[in-house]
């Protein structure tokens, strides 16, 4: 029996994560080490390359396995490519960090800390090249770099604990003892793949092999698949059953969740899938649309707006889509009960207010074509279409789930409706004329063309304090205000000697979905 780790190696392009891969690697997959003749024209990774390495298990864990196999997941580093790296971000157990030595942290390395810190996933950083380093100037340039990222890593609230360790990929130095390190942070994991539940699959490379059938070569994400069972495949509306499996070209009966695994399947053409999931029937949605809660970036400097469009990842996908904002000040997770405030832009909370309360924000978000998801997928939006260099692209992210979501690809007459998000409203009148103790004539408080029926029976504060309540009067755009207790003497003075302008405020709210443009107070 052997237990799977999915070890991501990520950095910035050319600080040597597929030379790292190669020397670690026992056996490698048919998209290993640069494999592709265009990433070899180019001479950088262009798409996740696997390999692996197999080890006996530490005593800690003898009760889950006689064996750890390490999968490698090599990502690329060039800034253009960085959707690819975030759908690597999927799969991935513990993260490697490769950093050149002589370079230390550069533009995507920033960014590929900023996926370790936001998945949450358990870290270790490689200083690499250390060979490319005079020998009567190594150790202290290992000391001064090793500080300068301890000091980045300071910032950070899931990755400063990150151990650093000195290397060189290419001489074959210190990878016994990055291995050791690999092998306790497994042990810390403290790793349970989840079998009870749904099949489902993230396949990342497809290809036929004549008289077998269709080969999708991906990571299976929770549950467990056999021989023979059958899944769905959603991108396509077909069942297919499975004729057979390899890990790294081992066969085998039965896979589980962490699994590196290549599927056989027939009577598929695979020219027509990617990369997506597959799963047990009915266990995935096409949404349109959904709701999740905003977790802010700290490190994106521009702005985040209501109707702009960013580039959202969820799984392998990125897709366009156009976001609104809206918070709350008692709501710390999105339920369809509560009432929001539509929010123009996301605001940076300095300190809570005087009653103690922070605004949690959460972001409605449309896709502009449907995505695949399942209950607690992460989307990250970035902003990848920039020409700035050397600055963080990466917005926000949450987590979505589908009873927050869409299927229904006319949302806005069924999914939007459902939202009470509002905006808040204000009119100002002034007050023409004093009736009685009890009532005055209010004016431009609305536009002529305005049906102030609408208005009726809400309230309404004059400048001087006084509340009432708003009535129609006549054909014009006046409307009475009428009170329950009489006006102070000072207000009806002013209002019978004019002697100031005595202004009338009227605040509502006004729902942005709701098809009657309902407004209450």
């Amino acid at each position: 029996m052997s237990f799977n780790i999915n070890v991501g190696l990520l950095g910035h392009v050319d600080s040597g994560k597929t030379s790292l891969s190669k020397v670690l690697s026992q056996i490698a997959s048919t998209a290993a080490f640069d494999k592709n003749p265009q990433s070899q024209t180019r001479g950088i990774t262009l798409d996740l390359g696997f390999s692996a390495m197999t080890i006996s298990a530490p005593n800690e864990l003898k009760d889950k396995s006689n064996e750890l196999i390490f999968t490698f997941v090599d990502c690329p580093g060039h800034n253009s490519l960085i959707r690819t790296i975030i759908s690597g971000n999927l799969i991935i157990d513990l993260m490697i960090l490769v950093v050149d030595i002589q370079k230390g942290f550069e533009a995507q390395t920033g960014e590929c800390l900023i996926l370790a810190e936001i998945s949450k996933k358990p870290m270790i950083v490689v200083l690499n090249k250390i060979d490319m380093i005079d020998e009567s100037k190594r150790t202290a340039t290992i000391e001064k770099m090793t500080k300068k990222v301890s000091k980045t890593l300071e910032t950070t609230s899931k990755c400063k604990t990150a151990k650093i360790i000195p290397i060189s990929a290419t001489n074959n130095i210190n990878i016994d003892k990055l291995v050791d390190i690999m092998v306790e942070e497994v042990c810390k994991m403290n790793l349970c793949r989840n079998t009870d539940v749904p099949f489902i699959f993230a396949y990342d490379h497809c290809f036929k092999i004549k008289g077998s059938g269709t080969i999708l070569s991906g990571t299976v994400l929770q549950g467990s698949i056999k021989i023979n069972d059958t899944i769905e495949i959603p991108s396509m509306k077909i069942d297919r059953k499975i004729k057979s499996m390899q890990m790294f070209k081992k066969p085998v009966e039965r896979a589980q969740a962490g699994d590196r695994l290549g599927i056989c399947i027939t009577n598929v053409d695979s020219k027509l899938l990617e990369r997506g999931l597959i799963c047990q029937k009915g266990c995935v949605e096409f949404t349109h649309a959904t709701v999740i809660k905003l977790n802010k970036i700290k490190y994106f400097k521009r702005e985040i707006k209501s109707k702009s469009k960013l580039h959202c990842s969820i799984g392998h996908h990125t897709v366009m889509c156009s976001i609104i904002l809206f918070s709350s000040e008692t709501a710390t997770e999105f339920n369809y009960d509560s009432e929001y405030i539509y929010e123009d832009q996301f605001e940076e909370e300095e300190e809570e207010d005087a009653r103690g309360n922070h605004k949690t924000y959460f972001a409605l978000i449309e896709f502009e074509q449907p995505i695949i998801i399942y209950d607690d997928m992460l989307l990250i939006a970035s902003k990848l279409d920039t020409e700035q260099t050397n600055v963080c692209r990466l917005a926000f992210y949450g987590n979505i789930f589908l009873k927050n979501s869409s299927t229904d690809k006319n949302n806005h007459e069924t999914f939007l409706q459902k939202l009470k998000i509002f905006k808040q409203k204000s009119r100002e009148g002034i007050v023409q004329r004093f009736v009685n103790n009890y009532e005055v004539i209010v004016v431009n408080l609305f536009k002529k063309e305005t049906d102030r029926s609408r208005f009726e029976g809400m309230k309404c504060q004059l400048s001087t304090g006084e509340l009432g309540i708003v009535m129609s009067f006549g054909q014009s755009s006046k409307v009475k205000v009428i009170f329950t207790s009489p006006l102070q003497n000072s207000t009806i003075d002013s209002i019978k000697n004019s002697k100031t302008d005595i202004k009338a405020s009227l605040s509502f709210k006004k729902f942005i979905f709701d098809k009657t443009h309902r407004m209450v107070q």
